[in-house]
This record gives structure tokens, sequence and C-alpha cells, in this order.
């Protein structure tokens, strides 16, 4: 009988992956510069740990993510804990424990990974980058469009320049179609229905609400197609503030950002279990890549937050490729001062660890840009 081969030491788990060269610079600097600009607009930095009990880690908008969380035992306190598969919950907590007193609105900006259970099959990646913001406090429409407006500044920063930034209302549909004694298996068919955005479907189930359901269902597109369409629209009362307060959000970050394309999807409900009022889906241009997820949600205390989330190893994709910095070929000869004067002009130094014959072979060879030699540092483009 055949025994099984070792596995080559370089095989990962389906999901992982190293980030070698020049990629993991690229993305390290691409968080920073979305970190940067959280911090021009006010949002101060946490860090939560990659690991909680799992009682904590799944409590307020966490217990939406439980089947994405994988469980460890605690071999000190023998309690289950998680690895974190979204850092908004855990945002939520040290808001409302460790930061419980702190002034309110409270701005805070994170950045690190988390480990999913499983991917999709657009995204099958089960270790992702995420760098978002929090903004807790004040349920009010400028909220919500700030945490929009401040997520588009840090992706523009980027080297994003345009975006396509889609709105919904998760409780707008349930708030409406909660009005009707629709029989069981109707709201279950009418719930498919709107998922699968079929018209006829839902004029099949919608009882009193179906030529409002398919209005909504077609009002989806542009911001002011789609508010000017709701507006005509008979909507329960609760239904009808859900509508306002999207329309609120829209005149806000048009009011700050008026070349930002917003869209609205107003059947959209997908995010009702984890999302208490607007979600938004950050698009990149021409594609359907998402550069972000987020909305606004209650934290276990019943505190009202929003944000954002942005995935960097996404935005990496359509984001200009990084300019890195200059290599520079130090031989072993060379002067501790010639080094320091090489950094502080903006080189990365790569010093030789013995005497070379052939400086520029050598050069080449470390994937060197310049080379010094003789007190002159020289461009090797072409050499």
């Amino acid at each position: 009988m055949t025994e099984d081969l070792p596995p080559h030491r370089g095989l990962l788990p389906a999901g992982f992956g190293d980030t070698l060269p020049p990629d993991a610079a690229r993305e390290a600097h691409l968080i920073e510069t979305l970190m940067h600009r959280f911090d021009l607009n006010g949002y101060q930095r946490v860090q939560p740990p990659l690991v909680e009990f799992e009682t904590t880690l799944l409590s307020g908008a966490g217990a939406a993510l439980g089947e994405q969380i994988y469980r460890i035992m605690d071999p000190e306190s023998q309690r289950m804990m998680g690895l974190r598969a979204d850092t908004t919950p855990q945002i939520a907590r040290i808001a409302t424990t460790r930061m419980a007193s702190a002034p309110r609105p409270l701005r805070l900006a994170y950045a690190g990974p988390c480990l999913l259970v499983r991917g999709t099959q657009m995204a099958p990646e089960r270790q992702v980058s995420q760098a978002g913001i929090e903004l807790i406090g004040p349920d009010l429409p400028q909220a919500d469009a700030e945490a929009i407006l401040v997520a588009a500044d840090a992706l523009r920063a980027a080297g994003i320049p345009s975006m396509s930034i889609d709105l919904t209302m998760p409780p707008l549909i349930p708030a409406l179609i909660g009005t009707d004694a629709l029989a069981a298996a109707d709201q279950a068919e009418l719930a498919h229905a709107l998922d699968r955005k079929d018209a006829a479907a839902i004029a099949r189930h919608g009882g009193h609400w179906a030529n409002s359901l398919c209005t909504l269902l077609d009002a989806a597109g542009v911001a002011t197609r789609a508010l000017d369409m709701i507006a005509q629209i008979e909507l329960p009362p609760l239904a009808r503030a859900h509508a306002d307060r999207l329309s609120a959000i829209v005149a806000c970050i048009a009011a700050a950002d008026p070349a930002l394309r917003v869209t609205i999807d107003p059947v959209e409900f997908r995010g009702y279990r984890y999302h208490t009022g607007a979600a938004v889906t950050i698009f990149a241009p021409g594609r359907q890549v998402e550069l972000g997820r987020g909305g606004r949600y209650l934290c276990d205390n019943g505190e009202s937050a929003t944000g954002i989330t942005l995935y960097p190893d996404t935005a990496l994709r359509v984001a200009p490729p990084l300019i890195l910095r200059a290599r520079l070929y130090l031989p072993a000869a060379a002067p501790v001062e010639a080094g320091a004067a090489a950094r502080a002009q903006g080189f990365a130094t790569i010093a030789g660890l013995s005497p070379e014959t052939d400086l520029v072979h050598e050069a080449h060879r470390l994937g060197c840009s310049h080379l010094w030699r003789d007190g002159v540092i020289t461009d090797l483009a072409g050499v």
C-alpha cells in the first residue's frame, strides 16, 4: 500500500494565501492612506483583538454573523471564543463599554484582517482586510451622509476618483408589506419575488400594495429619478418615513459632494437582519466590484450607529499601481554616511554584504533601480 506523500510546505488551506512583494507593500500603503483620511475627518483609530469570547462577539449586530465565525476553546478560561468575521460589532462593543462615557457623536476608525468560515463564488478568500469607520450616537440623515462622504473621500485619496454609491433602506419593504394581512405562503412568495426582482410575481402576491411594490421596483436607479417616483407612491406612515429618510440622506450628500454618483434600490431588503436604517454599497466605476459596504444598525445596548467598511484588497484591483520607492544598491565598501544620505533622499538602500566585482550585475540581481559607486548615484535603467 502506498503511503500518502507529505503535503508541500507551500500548500495553504483554500481561501488563504501569502501576499508577496510588491503587493504587500501596496496593500499596506493603501490601508494607511485610508486611515490617514479617516483621521483627517476626525475618526480616531482603535484596534480590537482578533479573538473575543463568542458571547460578546455575537451580541448585538454580531448576531447576524454567527455562521461565519471560527470558534475555538480558550484553554485559560475554558470558554468558547470566536475569530472575528467583521470588525463593526467589535467597534460597537468598544463604544458601549470602554468608551460609554465618551462624548457623542463618537467617531472611530479601524483596520485589520478578518476570517470567514467560507467565501463566495465571486470572492473565495477567507481572510480579508477591512478598513472602516463607525459614527456612534445621533440617528440623523446627516450622520448617514457623513459616513458615505468620508468613505468616498478616503477612496479618492487612494487613487479611485469615481465610484457609485448604491443606497437601500432594508426596513422599508417590511414596513410596507407588514401592514397587509397576507397569508404566510404569500408573504414567503412575495419576499422571494422581491429578492429576484420578479415584477409578475410581485403583482401576483403583493396584495393591497402590489402596485406600490411594482412602482418601487421600477424606481431603482439614479437617486433623483428614484426619489421622484417614490414621492408619488402610496405608502403607509412608517414606510413613508423610511422613504423620506432616504431623500434626506441624498440631499445631504448632494449638498456636500454633487459630483458623487448615487443610486437607490428601494426594494432591496436583504440586509434587514443587520441594518435598522439606510444601507450602502460602494461599487467601482463600470464594474460589479464592491469597494465597501455599511449602514445604520443598533449596538447591543440599543444605541444607534452607522458606518462603512472598505475592502482594501478589492480597492487594490481598481486603484492605480503604487510607485514603489527606488531601490539603491550600496556596495560593501560604501561608507555608512552614504546610505544615510541616500535614505534621506527617499531611496531604499540595499547593502552589499561582501565585495562584488560586477556591481551592475549584483544591483540588477537584487532588484535595484540605482547603484551607488564612488559617491555617485546612477540610474540603472537601460544599463
